[in-house]
């Protein structure tokens, strides 16, 4: 195991650059969802250079309150965001908001809201068909489901399931649905409740229901918090926040069960700090799984063997403080990392015979940034 314990590389921050627009298929388009109530406003555009592995400086593109969660539509033509509220007018709920994209400049415009139903909403998919969006509650303890028009508005609700329970430390007094995530099959979708110390599976039906199928129990006081599955779909990664463990699981298509293979600590063995995971995230290789740590600030890389098995390959620092969500551009080459509580961006070249994260010196400002999502 290596800690790459600086980030070594001179750090230059990006200037504003007066083009908005993509100007090669180099270019990527990808949003920030962001914590309002300080210096952010909404959510922000920039691009990224797959060639060269600069990044643009990001615009904000539509304000909004709290949409610390993104999802892209299949069309890219709408992005869908969660409102981490508790207040809605109207309800004691949160909310999911509908926007439509403008590929080009990244902006976004408002088409509607709808209410979570529940508070503090904190993630979301859309389906792979883009009928639905899927979306975990936090402060409701609750997960559901809202139809997707023609149009890319938010139309009724079509599912709903209530978490009941709780488990043994002082944030488990009741359920807090903290992720939702479907199979490759769009069959099955699974949600990660840090309150009860579950993955709970739920068959998507065609018309957007959620009918429970399984349940998975992780170790008392470890918290669910998100969850990735591997592209060959025959196995899954569960990152628990509060013990900072990641969990290698196997997964059966047919029924939404899960089975334990192995628990790894996403820390430094001598690490007595702040244990707080944050995001899961797989290669597109299927071959390493990378994991963030708030308080040691960091990302914990892992090999995957052929059997789903993890095995640590070096835990690098991020250069800031806070790291949340990261996410891998589509061509697997470059890991962009937040850090919500030093207002930065982060880009590392993803070594792609090894997995290992190589810091390329590039640190961008956007205040504090929580969701990474790509044009697909």
């Amino acid at each position: 195991m290596k800690i790459q314990s600086q980030f070594c590389l001179v750090t230059t921050i990006l200037i504003f650059v007066a083009a908005d627009l993509p100007s090669s298929a180099d270019e990527l388009r990808f949003f920030v969802g962001t914590y309002t109530g300080g210096d952010s406003k909404g959510i922000y555009s920039a691009t990224l250079n797959t060639e060269t592995g600069k990044v643009s400086s990001p615009k904000l593109v539509a304000e909004t309150k709290n949409p610390s969660f993104l999802a892209v539509h299949p069309s890219n033509r709408f992005l869908y965001a969660v409102g981490e509220i508790s207040e809605f007018p109207g309800a004691k709920s949160g909310a999911v908001a509908a926007f439509a994209v403008d590929p080009h400049s990244g902006q976004l415009k408002l088409l509607n809201k709808q209410v979570s139903k529940g508070g503090k909403p904190c993630h979301l998919v859309v389906d792979q068909k883009g009928k639905f969006v899927l979306f975990a509650n936090y402060g409701g303890g609750n997960v559901g489901a809202i139809s997707i028009l023609n149009d890319g508005k938010l139309g009724l609700a079509t599912g709903f399931a209530q978490h009941q329970g709780a488990s043994v430390t002082d944030r488990q007094k009741g359920p807090h649905a903290h992720s939702i995530n479907l199979d490759s099959n769009n069959q099955f979708a699974v949600a990660a409740d840090l309150g009860l110390d579950k993955l709970i599976s739920y068959r998507l039906t065609k018309s957007g229901e959620l009918k429970p199928a399984a349940e998975h129990r992780e170790t008392a006081g470890s918290g669910p918090r998100h969850f990735t599955f591997h592209p060959n779909g025959q196995f899954g990664y569960l990152l628990n926040e509060l013990n900072a463990t990641v969990s290698a699981l196997e997964y059966d298509a047919k029924s939404g069960k899960f089975n334990s293979l192995q628990t790894l600590s996403t820390l430094p063995g001598d690490f007595s700090g702040r244990r707080s995971c944050a995001e899961v995230r797989i290669h597109s290789s299927g071959k390493f799984l990378y994991c963030s740590n708030r308080g040691h600030d960091s990302i914990a890389a892992y090999q995957i063997d052929e059997n789903g098995k993890l095995t640590l390959l070096e835990i690098v620092k991020t250069g800031g403080k806070e790291p949340r969500n990261f996410n891998i551009d589509p061509t697997g080459k470059y890991l962009l990392a937040e850090n919500q509580k030093s207002d930065t961006l982060v880009v590392f070249e993803i070594d792609q015979a090894t997995g290992r994260l190589n810091p390329t010196g590039q640190v961008i400002q956007v205040p504090a940034p929580v969701c990474i999502r790509f044009l697909n």
